[in-house]
């Protein structure tokens, strides 16, 4: 049988180095913010956080809070036929819900976490989009009052702590990745 994980936790946590390593290992990695950039492109805009945030809400009207899950649902479908599969970008409890019932066990969330201000300092340094402490905190509050993000963290099935690197981070990756193939086997 395929695994599923959905990758959660808050900016810099470390989701994207979790979903990269994942990847290597061959599992399908969906980007739920790949809707977005598709959606932007094809209105013949910009790609930049305003024209992504007025996107992701027109979405959001259009669908709901689980607009990202509902759209990417039939890709989701048929990468799972295949393979194994790992979901980056999960963030509101209703995309949850929505891959929770349709995959049932099979689906399982993996919650990214890092103390606050590691995660601000990642982000400060970080190559691509760096924010301040303030822009930081800002969209941590953002995303946790508009998107309703804390849900699906707070009813993760397995949590990786990632204070002290991606070395540490992966090792402790592997050992869910080879407990969880274990139950399945």
């Amino acid at each position: 049988m395929n695994k599923m994980y959905a990758i959660v936790g808050m900016c810099g946590s470390g989701k994207s180095v979790v979903c990269d390593y994942l990847e290597s290992m061959g599992y399908t990695k969906i980007y739920f913010g790949g809707v977005v950039i598709q959606e932007v492109k094809k209105r013949g805009l910009e790609i930049n956080p305003e024209n992504e945030k007025l996107v992701r809400e027109d979405l959001r009207k259009q669908y709901g809070m689980g607009a990202m899950a509902e759209v990417l649902l039939p890709e989701i479908e048929e990468a799972y036929k295949h393979g194994n599969v790992v979901l980056d970008g999960l963030y509101s409890w209703d995309e949850f819900l929505i891959l929770k019932n349709r995959f049932q066990e099979n689906l399982e969330v993996l919650a990214v976490v890092a103390d606050k201000k590691t995660r601000y300092a990642r982000l400060a340094h970080r190559e691509i989009r760096p924010l301040t402490k303030e822009e930081a905190l800002k969209r941590d509050m953002a995303e946790i009052e508009n998107m309703k993000k804390g849900g699906p963290i707070a009813f993760a099935d397995y949590y990786l702590e990632n204070n002290e690197g991606k070395e540490e981070l992966e090792k402790k990756l592997e050992e869910i990745v080879s407990n969880t193939q274990e139950k399945i086997a």
